[in-house]
């Protein structure tokens, strides 16, 4: 995928600003202000996800990674940003079977088979969460993962398991 051309860049970027600042009406204003190429980027479209999904609007984010995934399939952002929203929407089983094979299709991905491990816990595959959690171990410092499973209600019922990471 291209990089992004002026004025377009300077819009992701400003938007950019007014997320972090928490500002997302005006993020969501200057992603607007997009050329119409510019709106179907991946890195605008990623920025939008993440707006939508801390308003927790879920219906219009799985529309947005929908898009992800459709115009940068070799990205795994899309990837994970649509899984996570179907397990938000309580369809955690389709967002485990779109996310297993991506574990393969981008294998140096960490969050993968970290959210892998958590839909595998709210599906009651503890076993399996058990060796997702740690096969994300692995790819990120321990102590990192170990933080992050402690404090992840997806993750509560390997509590004692998180403990011995």
């Amino acid at each position: 995928m291209n990089a992004l051309e002026y004025p377009d860049r300077h819009h992701v970027v400003a938007a950019e600003g007014w997320f972090e600042l928490g500002c997302d009406p005006e993020a969501m204003t200057e992603l607007g202000r997009l050329s119409p190429a510019g709106q179907c980027h991946p890195d605008p479209l990623e920025l939008r996800w993440r707006i939508l999904a801390r308003a927790r609007n879920w219906a219009a984010a799985l529309e947005v990674s929908g898009q992800m995934t459709q115009v940068a399939p070799d990205r795994p952002e899309g990837w994970i940003q649509l899984s996570f929203t179907l397990h938000e929407l309580g369809r955690t089983r389709d967002a485990w079977n779109l996310l297993l094979p991506m574990a393969s299709r981008f294998p140096e991905d960490s969050v993968i088979p970290y959210n892998l491990a958590c839909y595998a816990c709210q599906l009651g595959e503890l076993k399996a969460a058990q060796q997702w959690l740690e096969r994300a171990a692995r790819m990120r410092p321990r102590k990192e993962i170990k933080g992050m499973a402690l404090s992840d209600p997806d993750l509560a019922p390997l509590r004692s398991c998180v403990e011995q990471l």
